[in-house]
């Protein structure tokens, strides 16, 4: 087989409001209907947040249990619940994540500025979420915003050894304002400092999302694409559809000669449970 890449949709997020962007998936028919749209497109991973009946960020459990079980039912995609939340979620709230059963889930690696808040990940916090994800066979992936995360991934993995599943795959988010710079000089610093043997994916936010995608392609990465980081497309362009984003990750992945790799592919690359 030759090289593929594997492209993740982050098709919601926390940040935008459904009244500024119509075309965001709030819903659980709106998700599942997307997750189709977007596994049909080249997608192998979905990373989810799910909102209320109001359209407001939420962890609900037992919304995000019937998030799961929707999408399983629906799609063949890896199911990747985020523990991030919004920036306002109690630590609590975001380690009771997991018992809604996800493939996968994301791992913060580090407290970081965002906008005019701060992402809180204090140590104590990530400690007790990895080795929960290690207790129910959960796939973290870990999230970099910072080239001091990757400093606190591999004091992670020196403490507690590796994830579940035995491999390590990291999300390098750029771009965000107060964190990593999106762009090529610094994606390849951060490659460099990763683990030896870890896979990685690149996220731009904003307008660094296509300069990021092609640093990434070029230095043998995978993608992470969705409204959750950009609302869009060109200049002067909405995002009208997750979809297109992964259209568009998949014929620059097709370009590079590297496909989007199938779903049946990422899960034994990632060493997700079957469940």
């Amino acid at each position: 087989m030759g090289a593929t890449t594997l492209i993740t949709v982050a098709p919601t997020g926390a940040e935008s409001a459904k009244a500024d962007v119509p075309a965001l998936p709030v819903t659980l028919d709106e998700l599942v209907q997307t997750a189709k749209e977007c596994e049909a497109a080249g997608a192998a991973v979905i990373h989810v947040h799910i909102r209320d009946d109001d359209a407001r960020p939420t962890l609900d459990p037992f919304l995000l249990q019937d998030t799961v079980t929707a999408l399983r039912e629906s799609t063949g995609l890896i199911v990747q619940l985020s523990t991030g939340g919004a920036v306002t979620d109690p630590y609590e709230d975001r380690l009771r994540v997991l018992d809604a059963a996800p493939d996968m889930c994301s791992l913060t690696c580090g407290t970081v500025n965002f906008g005019d808040d701060v992402f809180m990940n204090p140590w104590p916090f990530m400690a007790e979420l990895y080795q929960r994800t290690q207790e129910l066979e959960v796939v973290p992936e870990f999230e970099l915003f910072d080239l001091g995360h990757v400093a606190s991934l591999h004091r992670l993995l020196d403490k507690y050894g590796l994830p579940y599943g035995g491999h390590v795959h990291c999300d390098l988010v750029m771009g965000v304002p107060g964190g990593m710079p999106g762009d090529a000089r610094t994606l390849v610093a951060a490659v460099e400092a990763l683990p030896d043997g870890a896979t990685w994916s690149a996220t731009g936010i904003g307008r660094t999302s296509l300069p990021v995608l092609f640093a990434a392609l070029s230095a043998g990465g995978h993608l992470r694409v969705g409204m959750e980081d950009t609302v869009t497309f060109a200049k002067g362009q909405p995002v009208t559809a997750n979809a297109r984003l992964v259209e568009r990750a998949a014929s620059a992945a097709a370009l590079a000669q590297r496909p989007p790799m199938p779903a049946a592919d990422a899960r034994a690359l990632l060493a997700i449970k079957p469940r």
